[in-house]
């Protein structure tokens, strides 16, 4: 029981601790800064020839100095800044990283208490070890999801805000007002961007970068080809929206004709575990062998192995882009 409880302890004591620093150090005035700055840093890493540009620090990946320049060696931290601001977490890198660690050593811990399984074991620090950015992913999916949802209202208002005679400038401000969130956010992004003295195409283009999502590089692309060329923009706007429209209809009908699949495929992973549990409660001298008995140790190897490999080509198949 020493390590379960040890185990427990330092789960607990870490989570504390991570959480008081998340929400010591939010300062919306700073955060609110840092972002602006970080639009600048975008147009820089474009090219762009602004000599003040060079005097723009980079938006810290840790609190940390140590670990900031320990981490400032890699590129993949940027990557995974860019996930996290695109989930619209709170988290940095540095702190993603030692929660994932601290994760990691503490289920190994308990695991290695309640079964005494090396295994298992292992598979449960891998399992802590990639829980926060899995967190990470799915909050960032169902973001992007969400803003494509409400985009096409917002280009609908964008559209009869020009027609009224209203600038682009001001239509940007009507949807932060107006659009729910996430769209309102990254609209307000933009508009204070511009409000703050960057180019309308490079306010544009970081609005890309935030969203990378197909529709957002078609609505960049479509205005910055308007105003080059020129054209009825309001026109444009909605054309784009009806295009969305029709993608989600059609990707609706894709999510009907392939319910069945994912539903065999939820079933197909959880059968497994599900007998497994039952198993042992019913009588749990039946399956001791799988854990204790080496070729049962391999044997649940090999079929965690075939589960995952599996579940992962029915997802494949199931998943339709449109």
């Amino acid at each position: 029981m020493i390590p379960i409880i040890a185990g427990v302890v330092f789960l607990a004591v870490a989570a504390i601790v991570l959480i008081v620093g998340v929400v010591t150090s939010v300062d919306p005035a700073q955060h609110t800064i840092l972002r602006r700055l970080e639009a600048i840093r975008k147009i820089q890493s474009r090219g762009s020839d602004s000599p003040d540009l060079k005097l723009i620090r980079d938006e810290l990946l840790s609190t940390v100095p140590g670990f900031q320049r320990l981490l400032m060696r890699w590129e993949w931290p940027q990557k995974v800044q860019n996930l996290v601001d695109q989930s619209a977490t709170k988290f940095k890198v540095g702190q993603l990283v030692l929660l994932s660690l601290v994760l990691c050593l503490g289920f190994a811990l308990i695991l290695s208490g309640l079964l005494s399984i090396p295994a298992i074991s292992m598979v449960g620090a891998v399992a802590g070890l990639l829980s926060p950015l899995c967190v990470i992913a799915f909050k960032r999916r169902r973001r992007m999801r969400a803003f494509e949802k409400s985009f096409p209202q917002a280009l609908d208002l964008l559209a009869r805000a020009v027609r009224a005679g209203h600038s682009f400038a001001s239509g940007l401000e009507m949807v932060a007002s107006d659009i729910p969130e996430p769209v309102a956010g990254e609209f307000r992004a933009a508009f204070e961007e511009q409000n703050f003295g960057l180019p309308l195409r490079d306010a544009l283009l970081n609005l890309a970068d935030r969203i990378p999502l197909l529709d957002v590089r078609f609505f960049v692309t479509a205005l910055l080809v308007q105003k080059e060329t020129g054209g009825n923009l309001a026109e444009i706007l909605d054309n784009l929206a009806k295009v969305i429209r029709d993608r989600f209809r059609i990707y609706g009908e894709v999510r009907t004709r392939t319910a069945q699949g994912r539903l065999s495929a939820v079933i197909l992973i959880s059968l497994p575990l599900f007998m497994m549990v039952a198993l042992n409660f019913i009588n749990a001298g039946y399956i001791d062998p799988l854990y204790h008995d080496p070729w049962g140790q391999a044997a649940l190897f090999f079929a965690f192995t075939a589960q995952v490999i599996g579940g992962a080509l029915i997802w494949k198949i199931v998943s339709i882009k449109v």
